[in-house]
């Protein structure tokens, strides 16, 4: 049952560090994910929060890629509304020309904030991300060989078909990610309503395509793993904060872990957050174990992608040290 297992990276910048510490953990993690047998390694892009220091996205690639060696580096993802999609494909072609064959690029439709900001990135607010898939197609044009009469031309970028991944949370993406012939990637971390709906929209609809000859969908799942599951418990407690706090747009760094998450939320709070939450494994290797087990059996997932945001960043890796391990045992 076992399938590749994959890091999604916010770059956390927990209370009391910097954006400097983060960046540094990062890198420090991806290069014992490298050694843990972790397929990618993913940074994402957000904006305006305090609590995250991916916002230029492209650039900590490199700087992860540039502290490994054989993990795969890349994007989970590039909010493309945000972007011209030839700027991207610069970037993501500079990227794969430093570090070939290690880079993929993972596309969302969201701005990765909130309206203000993206007023001030220069989306055209007067319009949508209705013009999403033909962005998507557009960069993907740009990473082709050479057309015949083609006057705008990505350098680096030309030739060098870095892989395309569409990133959702609903059908819409499910459904493009199939027409395209892309792998998709279903953001149940903070959101997985529709993912069991969304699978199989994606597996039903799938077209092969240069790129991919069959459907190709990885689950997100928050991971917290520790040597028994009410130390896994206790640090949990950071993230369940964390959320707590964007419904109150109190947002902030990433809190440090409390002894009793029940005094910090609201009843309805807690129902909020723990139906985000639901794809969260928590506790001893045992429990994760056993929880990402039941994960794979009821997605049929060809690849997970765990999330973890733990303070302490020792007690982050050894997280993902006891993750792989579990997955290494299905």
């Amino acid at each position: 049952m076992s399938v590749p297992y994959s890091i999604l990276d916010l770059s956390p910048i927990p209370e009391g560090m910097t954006a400097s510490d983060a960046l540094a953990h990062s890198r420090d993690l991806a290069q014992h994910a490298e050694a843990w047998g972790y397929t990618r390694y993913w940074l994402a892009e957000h904006h305006n929060m305090t609590g995250n220091a991916s916002a230029a996205t492209a650039v900590v690639i490199g700087h992860v890629a540039a502290g490994t060696k054989t993990i795969r580096v890349g994007a989970g993802g590039i909010m493309l509304p945000n972007h011209a999609p030839l700027v991207i494909a610069e970037q993501f072609g500079t990227l794969e020309a430093l570090f070939p064959g290690r880079i993929d690029l993972g596309l969302g439709r969201a701005p990765g904030t909130d309206q203000m900001t993206a007023r001030a990135l220069r989306r055209d607010l007067m319009g949508s991300d209705d013009g999403f898939a033909e962005d998507v197609q557009e960069l993907q044009y740009y990473f082709e060989d050479l057309h015949p009469n083609q006057a705008v031309k990505a350098i680096p970028g030309l030739g060098l078909h870095v892989p395309l991944w569409i990133l959702g949370s609903s059908l819409y993406g499910a459904q493009l990610a199939a027409h395209l012939g892309l792998p998709y990637a279903f953001a149940s971390h903070f959101a997985p309503d529709y993912l069991l709906d969304a699978l199989a929209t994606y597996r039903q609809l799938f077209k092969p395509s240069a790129q991919s000859q069959k459907p190709h969908a990885m689950v997100g799942v928050n991971v917290i793993a520790a040597d028994t599951d009410e130390q896994a418990q206790y640090l949990f407690t950071s993230l369940q904060q964390n959320f707590v706090r964007m419904r109150r747009n109190t947002r902030g760094q990433l809190p440090a872990p409390i002894d009793d998450i029940e005094e910090f939320w609201l009843p309805h709070e807690k129902a909020s957050v723990t139906q985000s939450l639901a794809y969260s494994v928590v506790g001893s290797l045992e429990t994760v174990k056993a929880g990402l087990k039941d994960i794979l059996a009821r997605t049929q997932a060809d690849e997970l992608i765990l999330a973890g945001q733990i303070h302490n960043h020792q007690k982050r890796l050894r997280s993902f040290e006891l993750a792989a391990e579990a997955l290494k045992s299905l």
